[in-house]
């Protein structure tokens, strides 16, 4: 008889997986089904990505690299967040990983200890609250309405915190909702995290350029006072259509970075 962990009998199945798992059973009895299940683009990985890669396992980049990831990556990351975002990292700021998910599990297990409570927004993406399972946290979910366009307010927040409190984790451009936050907005619900001193901020950025209606992204790291508060995810998947190639990053002071990366991202 197989005993599995008490750790992974607490997780409950990715309703992602299981909602596109059922779309396939469908679509093999030929019944016409548009899944709205995995986040996948509607476009092919651009050409000079895919020569890029060819490039790259030709020239036998096919080994351990920087715990951290590529100096090369790292630097061009920063370049990138300072082309697009307007804020200045140094290379030991960035963590690269296995996709954003492995980023965002990385972020949480190295912040949030046994009973430390999660500020979560509703509706949020399905894996938050099983990796916050994962890391034996307890997650403080806070419903947000279509009259608010399901963006959760500094007020909520408010209401929402403890002296428990050690993260508020939400997303912008949002995964499930495409709700954006404006600067006006983050900036009011970053007054409200600056008044708990131990509390972090998980801004899930992967959606950056999947923006529509003239909105705009700004990372919540911009705001004055959040950046040495703040770890940023973001990666490859989404704008450049490489899901399945697992490249992701996170941003973060760097006091939490070396530890992560040092602790989480060893080889084997």
């Amino acid at each position: 008889m197989t005993h599995l962990s008490d750790r992974i009998n607490r997780l409950s199945e990715s309703q992602t997986i299981a909602m596109a798992r059922k779309s396939r059973e469908l679509q093999a009895q030929a019944i016409d089904v548009i899944s709205l299940s995995l986040g996948e683009p509607d476009f092919k990985t651009p050409d000079e990505i895919k020569q890029a890669a060819k490039k790259a396992i030709d020239a036998d980049f096919s080994y351990y690299t920087h715990v951290s990831g590529y100096v090369e990556l790292r630097e061009a990351i920063c370049t990138k967040l300072e082309r697009d975002n307007r804020i200045k990292y140094t290379a030991d700021q960035i963590v690269v990983t296995t996709g954003a998910k492995q980023a965002i599990a990385n972020a949480v297990l190295s912040l949030i200890n046994p009973g430390d409570e999660i500020i979560v927004p509703m509706p949020y993406w399905v894996s938050y609250l099983e990796i916050i399972k994962l890391a034996e946290g307890v997650p403080v979910v806070i419903p947000t309405t279509i009259e608010n366009n399901f963006k959760v307010t500094p007020e909520q927040i408010a209401k929402a915190m403890t002296p428990k409190t050690r993260m508020f984790m939400f997303s912008s451009p949002c995964n499930p909702t495409g709700a954006v936050y404006t600067r006006a907005e983050l900036k009011a619900i970053a007054e409200v995290i600056a008044k708990q001193p131990e509390c972090y901020i998980l801004s899930d950025e992967i959606y950056e350029h999947i923006i529509y209606d003239g909105n705009r992204h700004v990372p919540i790291a911009t705001i004055e006072g959040m950046a040495d508060r703040t770890v940023t995810i973001n990666g490859l998947s989404k704008t450049y259509s490489v899901t399945g190639w697992r490249v992701g990053w996170a941003i973060a002071p760097p006091a939490i970075t070396d530890r992560k990366s040092t602790r989480l991202n060893s080889s084997h």
